[in-house]
């Protein structure tokens, strides 16, 4: 199949529209917009008109703090987003012309996408996206674009043009190419003019091997070479790299801290602002041990550079934010895992060497998000454990989540979209992923935050970054593989977490099923899996495959011309999760590199073009978007006569055309 192939199917998919959803939900409408391979939803805010005034004040100033980083997460995916994407709305906006024409609407799926990505790469091919449009299009509009509103000389214009236009020119974010220079050929604009081989040397030099509490090195850092050639890091601080969104996030963060609910949270808050006004690690690692030990609060945030998955060495992190509260009648399930936690590590199916002999501090809630900032939009993780250094999980311990009414969204706009018809054939499997697939994929995501991400232990000596660019997929792999491992425990049942011992089997039918095949619909033909959790998820899926095939546990096969998953043996399949999950915890423990890279290039990372074409083919039929994110609610503050706040409103009718230019024109902080 060519890529012209899979456009066309891409179109199929985009034509078919999803109504069910809608029509199941009259109070509610899920389904915001449908673009190339993306859907945008919407998610409730349930029982944030029950909080008190202080804590919507808190959620209010939270979410401004969370918003006003926008321009620094475009940034960081490319150092020619901010531009390109003035330069796209300013189009979009000044068009005089027919709005139905070809090339227009070109335009406007292409400016949709880019607001979907935060740049002009692909959220999860991290492939650069292909206007349809033509250049000389492009470079008409800019001409007719007011003065004030084109680039500010012909030699920027020509150069947007070019990135834009030209599919070689920065073509790839983040690149995982075994052999290659991941940071050459990577345009994540996280480095500027130094080699892999420079910037490992650089932290190599940095690193104290006997250092027992070891900062986050790289976390908030672009590494550049200054005028004499030498290697240098600059920070993301106030006066730094940053510093004009950095400051509004300060300011809001400092208007929060006015409604804290209580002395920790207030402690919490104000370690954050001084971390962002130096920049210093240390202070974020003070930070991080104060936000753990913060479990008393309804209220919760995260903000700030937490995740590495866009870095190809897995080092600097990305700007985030979710703010959140607790779900209180939801959070019995995490509340009852987590303080079983020492159970669970104990009977791990590790070598005992690499278990934790005490598991400390872990704590777990189910939450609702109330906003989605920075990398959590609008694509979101559906679960969250942090911290993400070692030292603080093992000796002060961690925080997960589980973010419902993000998970309870995407259920609901899923509603008869024909895809168990079309990849389960069988009636009894059919019936078991109707009746229990929702909250085993819940408790799968508990698990895998709660307990999977804290359980298990370095050796001393090895390096967290040992495992370098393989690092990112085998920690998923790893937290992905407890949570299926437990999720069939006998344990489950004793906690009163799943009725029916049979439950698990839905979860784990579903997760092989998309590990196998039904994840190939994100990827064009010829492409190979790059993204961490996708390739996570195909190396979990192709070894248990590998060594259950022979034996019959489980296969794959034609039933009517169409590849099948076969699970016969549900408890061989676990006994299979728990051999890689005990070898995945010695490759981390040991820090072993090569057996590391050998698991995921071998299980990871191969399309089969055949079974790629079939799955293609087969979803071109269904009314299903490879993708989805979100758009975020408003919230209104309501003041009285005097000017006090006595209330924040908030509303679900913005569209995403509307959010976009909106967050476009209040949150516009970094020059261009």
């Amino acid at each position: 199949m060519n890529k012209n192939s899979f456009k066309a199917i891409v179109a199929a998919i985009v034509i078919s529209l999803t109504t069910n959803a809608m029509a199941q939900q009259k109070d509610f409408n899920y389904v915001v917009d449908r673009f190339a391979d993306i859907e945008v939803l919407r998610y409730k805010v349930p029982d944030f008109e029950n909080l008190s005034l202080n804590q919507k004040l808190l959620v209010y100033n939270l979410t401004e703090a969370a918003l006003a980083g926008r321009d620094i997460l475009w940034d960081q995916n490319g150092k020619f987003n901010l531009a390109i994407r003035d330069l796209i709305e300013n189009i979009y906006k000044n068009y005089k012309g027919d709005r139905n024409d070809p090339q227009f609407l070109a335009l406007e799926k292409y400016l949709k996408q880019i607001w979907f990505a935060n740049g002009i790469y692909h959220h999860y091919s991290m492939d650069k996206f292909t206007p349809e449009f033509s250049k000389d299009f492009l470079k008409r509009q800019i001409n007719l674009l007011p003065a004030d509103k084109k680039p500010a000389d012909k030699e920027t214009q020509e150069t947007l043009v070019e990135v834009i236009t030209n599919p070689y020119f920065v073509k790839k974010k983040v690149n995982q190419a075994e052999g290659e220079d991941l940071i050459l050929t990577s345009a994540t604009n996280l480095y500027d003019g130094v080699t892999q081989r420079e910037v490992e040397e650089f932290y190599s030099a940095l690193k104290d091997t006997t250092d027992t509490h070891p900062v986050m090195y790289g976390l908030n850092r672009r590494v550049t070479k200054d005028p004499s050639g030498k290697v240098i890091e600059q920070v993301y601080r106030l006066g730094g790299l940053y510093s004009p969104a950095i400051e509004k996030i300060i300011s809001h963060l400092e208007e929060a801290l006015k409604y804290a609910e209580n002395p920790q949270q207030a402690k919490v808050i104000s370690e954050l602002i001084k971390y962002y006004k130096t920049g210093d690690l240390r202070d974020f690692d003070t930070y991080s041990i104060s936000w753990v030990g913060d479990t008393d609060s309804r209220v919760d945030f995260i903000n700030g550079f937490i995740e590495s998955y866009d870095d190809p060495l897995g080092m600097t992190a990305n700007f985030e934010s979710i703010v959140n509260f607790k779900n209180l009648e939801a959070s019995h399930r995490t509340e009852t895992l987590s303080d079983s936690a020492s159970w669970f590590e104990a009977h791990s199916p590790v070598d005992p060497r690499f278990r934790k002999d005490e598991v400390k501090g872990v704590t777990a809630k189910v939450i609702t998000a109330a906003i989605l900032a920075g990398d959590a939009y609008p694509a979101t993780p559906i679960g969250i454990n942090l911290p993400n250094s070692n030292w603080i999980r093992a000796e002060h311990g961690s925080k997960s989540v589980t973010i419902e009414n993000i998970t309870q969204a995407y259920d609901e706009a899923s509603h008869g979209n024909g895809f168990n018809d079309e990849f389960i054939p069988d009636a009894a499997t059919r019936e078991l992923i109707d009746n229990y697939l929702f909250i085993t994929d819940n408790l799968h995501t508990d698990l895998h935050e709660c307990l999977g991400h804290a359980s298990g232990r370095l050796l001393p000596g090895v390096d967290p970054d040992a495992l370098k660019a393989y690092g990112s997929t085998l920690e998923e792999a790893r937290a992905d593989l407890f949570a299926l491992y437990y999720l069939a425990d006998p344990k489950m049942i004793e906690l009163g977490l799943i009725s029916d011992p049979d439950a698990y089997k839905a979860q784990y039918y579903k997760y092989l099923l998309n590990g196998l095949m039904t994840q190939l619909m994100r990827i064009e033909p010829g492409k190979n899996v790059e993204e961490a959790h996708m390739r996570n998820r195909k190396l979990i899926s192709e070894w248990v495959l590998e060594k259950g095939a022979s034996n019959g546990v489980l296969s794959l096969s034609k039933v009517n011309g169409k590849t099948t998953l076969t699970v016969n043996d549900y408890p061989a399949v676990r006994e299979l999760f728990g051999q890689l999950l005990g070898e995945i915890q010695r490759i981390k423990s040991e820090g072993d590199y090569e057996a590391g890279k050998n698991l995921v290039e071998t299980y990871g990372v191969k399309v089969d073009p055949q079974l790629h074409n079939e799955i293609l083919e087969r979803y071109s039929h269904l009314s299903i978007a490879p993708y989805k994110g979100f758009v975020n609610p408003v919230y209104t503050l309501v003041v009285d006569n005097a000017g006090n706040p006595v209330d924040v409103t908030v509303a679900y009718d913005e569209g995403y055309i509307d959010q976009m230019f909106r967050y476009s024109d209040k949150y516009s902080t970094l020059p261009r």
